[in-house]
């Protein structure tokens, strides 16, 4: 839960007789991808959770696509009734000029024996905001032999009183229409083991687990779909964090905060038994993520901290997801983190995801349960992504060259003792504002700090910068552009030992 980003949930009422959220109809949403690479399709999704208990039929769906003067209009008729607990209908319009569109979108049902017009959803308390999307006008750049990818999101497996996830053929379009090579699908652990229809009611949840497995292995090969579990697992403290598994093979039981038994909330396993039953990389999971004191209470829920990273271990902690999202404060302190780590030799990967339940476009979820509704643009389907050298989604995290962004690309390549800083960025992403680069020397106070690093200006949105591993123990860099879209790479470590790759 973390009450993070999702498909908001607008029926549970925790036992009580009212809830100022409760309609008596199902959640009915419009998403669509939040950006369009040249070539893709633009696809718009209409969501429908719950017709089980109250059935809706589906008429008539217009959508108008706006663009400085460009005015486009879509509409087709549905004639669905929709009965089943989830349903996810996409609607394509086709390939649409570059440009930044407002979609204004209107969805006719029949509900309870009358016709109904519901522009974005039916959620109690929301703006009516139109979609914003974003038809690139030219391709993501990404340096050749890197792929890049969704590392956090959740599919309609994480369902609880709060929140929801899209299927993972939703998930595959929208990573193929933003522009992604892979998807990392980390359902929470705790709900797997509880009936979707019934959050309160035990069920099996290997085979849940094995059930989603299959399900994600009958998609298409690309881009690449791959099961997981967002496990909760207890800290050094005895506290819940959230550890990232991708592609484990079996599944991996964590109740501490499930939220389902009140204050018997003491983690089911620690870190360190969880990563030993594996050879896989594990990543930690939004590692100083900004929650209130109720939360920590209620959830026993804590921080990421250096010992629970097991360095020296047969399989440490691969890399921190401290960008989950936004350049928050959960992400300042997550980046201070992952810094005294490399000062200390601890060579971590950075992460970037977005902790994403659905919300392609903009997130809904839950603020106060009960009472009151909440949306924002901070944690988006793809906008964070994590680019890495290889082919393969999981081994590639074994290297140590990567970079988190959203938008330009910033990595590095080693010729002797140069390390060559590589950015680049389109009209889509900004020109380049500022690139720094860091480096902890071997003499002196170990703390890294900015080092001059002159800048071959190849372009407005191109450029490298050279500097010498001589007398330091890493480098790595930053850059921004003046569109806000941030990158960072990883450390390049001058270890001789250290596998740069």
């Amino acid at each position: 839960m973390w009450f993070d980003p999702d498909y908001a949930e607008m029926h549970y009422k925790f036992k009580l007789p009212w809830s100022l959220l409760y309609k008596n109809e199902p959640e009915i949403l419009i998403d669509a991808p939040f950006q369009v690479v040249p070539g893709e399709d633009t696809r718009l999704f209409i969501v429908v959770r719950e017709a089980n208990r109250f059935p809706v039929t589906l008429e008539t769906f217009e959508a108008v696509f706006t663009c400085g003067t460009t005015r486009i209009t879509k509409a087709q008729p549905i004639r669905e009734e929709v009965r089943t607990p989830f349903r996810f209908i996409p609607i394509s319009c086709g390939k649409l000029p570059s440009g930044n569109y407002t979609v204004e979108t209107s969805l006719t049902v029949l509900l309870n024996g009358k016709r109904k017009r519901i522009r974005r959803f039916n959620l109690t308390g929301l703006k009516q905001n139109p979609l914003q999307i974003a038809v690139l006008r030219n391709p993501i750049p990404k340096p050749e032999g890197y792929i890049a990818g969704e590392t956090h999101s959740h599919t309609y497996i994480s369902a609880d009183p709060v929140e929801f996830g899209a299927s993972p053929a939703v998930l595959q379009q929208a990573a193929q229409s933003v522009g992604l090579d892979f998807v990392f699908c980390t359902d929470h652990s705790y709900d797997f083991a509880f009936r979707d229809d019934n959050y309160m009611i035990r069920t099996d949840a290997s085979v849940r687990y094995n059930e989603l497995r299959k399900e994600i292995a009958a998609l298409p090969a690309f881009p690449k779909m791959i099961a997981g579990e967002e496990v909760s697992a207890g800290n050094s403290q005895g506290q819940n964090v959230h550890l990232l598994f991708p592609g484990n093979p079996f599944y991996v039981p964590g109740e501490g905060d499930c939220g389902r038994r009140w204050l018997d909330n003491k983690p089911t396993l620690p870190i360190a038994q969880i990563v030993s039953q594996t050879k896989l990389p594990c990543f930690a999971a939004h590692p100083k993520e900004q929650m209130g004191k109720l939360e920590r209470f209620i959830f026993r829920r804590g921080d990421w901290h250096a010992e629970d990273l097991l360095k020296g271990s047969q399989n440490p902690i691969a890399a921190l997801e401290f960008w989950n999202g936004s350049r928050d404060k959960g992400f300042e302190l997550g980046r201070e983190f992952w810094i005294s780590e490399l000062e200390k030799g601890n060579f971590i990967l950075p992460l970037g995801g977005n902790d994403a339940h659905g919300d392609l476009n903009e997130y809904t979820g839950v603020k106060i349960p009960l009472f009151k509704l909440k949306q924002s643009h901070a944690h988006v389907f793809g906008y964070v992504r994590t680019v890495v050298q290889g082919s393969d989604p999981i081994s590639a995290f074994r290297g140590t060259n990567l970079y988190i962004t959203d938008g330009p690309a910033l990595w590095w390549t080693v010729e002797g003792e140069t390390v060559t800083f590589h950015f680049q960025s389109t009209e889509d992403f900004g020109a380049l504002q500022t690139l720094t680069v860091f480096a902890q020397e071997t003499l002196g106070t170990k703390k890294e700090a900015p080092i001059a690093a002159p800048l071959e200006k190849i372009s407005d949105f191109e450029a490298v910068a050279k500097v010498s591993l001589s007398g330091k123990n890493y480098v790595r860099a930053e850059a921004e552009t003046d569109f806000k879209r941030f990158a960072l790479t990883s450390a390049c470590p001058a270890l001789k030992d250290s596998a740069r790759t």
